[in-house]
């Protein structure tokens, strides 16, 4: 490609598989390929050797300040150099990925750029988990709620108790690290210590785990299945399903 321009581009959940037609052809086509850490390594092994490819992934509490700022200086030095470049970035690059700050950024510089949506873990892990976030019977209407948020703020901002009696399914991503702030406070908004949860660690993928429970066992089973990120939390009847529906892998 030799249009200089900016490709947010969202490469989904995990599974290889699941990147759109699109955002695989400019995985291919595109001079310089920005990636970060969720990003499918089988995709980033398909990228031609002839295209540059940069690592610009962080993991939780572990990047500097100045890792967003470093970031968006590689896709303005690239393109003012006359190549197209592609962000990667895992799942959905507008739910919880930064995508709208890295937009705001270009526009800034009057760079042109292009969004591409991706399929949301939010979405995947509790599809590729045998749960329907919505359903005739059980759930009509679903919450996104991020469990991490601005690294200067010492508890979540979004108000969990609200939400425990405003939605029929919750599903929190990179929550893990404060599961037991995000029980407290739905047990704190009315929800019952035996409404349902389930956690689907590293969703999509071959490793993936189903750890199910609710309320009140939950925080135990974390500690017994050495729950890490990433993980997608999902609270709600439809967790139920998962026994069912679960078509892929096993759960724990």
């Amino acid at each position: 490609m030799n249009s200089a321009k900016v490709f947010i581009c969202g490469a989904g959940p995990g599974d290889p598989g699941l990147i759109s037609v699109k955002g695989y052809r400019l995985l291919t086509k595109c001079d310089v390929v920005l990636y970060d850490r969720l990003v499918s390594k089988n995709l980033v092994d398909k990228i031609p050797s002839t295209i540059k490819k940069i690592y610009v992934g962080r993991e939780s509490g572990k990047a500097a300040p100045t890792h967003q700022s470093r970031t968006n200086k590689l896709m303005l030095a690239y393109v003012l150099k006359g190549k197209s470049v592609l962000r990667l970035k895992g799942g959905d690059p507008l739910i919880f990925g930064r995508g709208a700050e890295e937009a705001e950024y270009l526009r800034r510089h009057n760079i042109q750029f292009e969004i591409i949506p991706g399929i949301s873990s939010a979405i995947a892990a509790p599809a590729y988990a045998g749960i329907p976030l919505t359903h005739r019977g059980y759930s009509s209407s679903v919450a996104l709620i991020t469990g991490h948020e601005d690294e200067t703020k010492q508890h979540l901002g979004v108000n969990l108790k609200a939400v425990a009696s405003a939605v029929d399914t919750i599903v929190v991503l990179m929550g893990i690290e404060r599961i037991e702030e995000i029980v407290q406070n739905l047990r704190a908004g009315g929800l019952k210590g035996t409404t349902k949860v389930a956690i689907v660690e590293k969703g999509t993928m071959k490793d993936q785990r189903v750890i199910v429970g609710n309320l009140n066992t939950i925080l135990k089973k974390v500690a017994r299945y050495k729950v890490t990120s990433p993980a997608v939390i999902v609270v709600g009847r439809v967790v139920s399903f998962s026994r069912r529906l679960a078509w892929l892998y096993p759960n724990g």
